[in-house]
């Protein structure tokens, strides 16, 4: 089975990021949920960003790697929206990665943005809802991605306009569409376990 370490989204490790990797682990795999924000989660996306504008320049990182130094090389990076951002990075530049699963955001492999190019035999999944306004804005970097390595890369887009449309403790839950992301997932972890 595969070893995932999941990044939550700005609104801290809520319950609803909690039971998502809790239904991974009903999978089979083992699933390390970092909480980069210290206990604390939030109502809102704006609260959140407000949160991370009262950090210590490199706070983050600092976090970011302190929950990534005890675990092995071998693992598949996931993140919801914000957590995408330390998803992805990892899975570009940490050698020995097995895979990703980007939720609700996606960072450009060229231009100022990126990490470098994708690497080789890393599988990916993105997913996002199609009128979301936030997926919206990463849809062109998701694209990029999936052109460069069509055998690696899929693109996974849901109807509807809600983000963190995943996450069962918050009002934009849509389960329906969060019950095909966990299926998606699932089939992609046992792929690259």
């Amino acid at each position: 089975m595969a070893e995932v370490l999941l990044f939550h989204h700005v609104q801290g490790l809520t319950d609803g990021v909690r039971a998502f990797a809790d239904d991974l682990r009903a999978g089979g795999h083992t699933v390390h949920t970092p909480d980069l924000f210290a206990g604390h989660t939030f109502d809102s996306i704006d609260e959140g960003f407000a949160y991370l504008k009262t950090l210590a320049e490199g706070e983050d990182d600092r976090r970011l790697d302190e929950a990534v130094r005890p675990l092995p090389d071998t693992l598949v990076y996931a993140g919801f929206s914000y957590g995408v951002m330390a998803a992805q990075r990892l899975a570009q530049t940490r050698p020995g990665a097995r895979g990703a699963l980007l939720y609700e955001a996606c960072i450009p492999i060229s231009g100022e943005w990126a990490f470098g190019a994708w690497p080789d035999a890393v599988r990916v999944q993105v997913h996002g809802a199609g009128g979301d306004e936030f997926f919206q804005e990463d849809l062109p970097a998701a694209k990029e991605l999936v052109e460069a390595q069509p055998d690696l890369a899929e693109l996974f887009v849901y109807p509807g306009e809600r983000h963190l449309f995943a996450d069962r403790s918050l009002p934009s839950y849509d389960a329906d569409a969060a019950a095909l992301l966990l299926q998606r997932s699932l089939e992609f972890l046992d792929r690259v376990e």
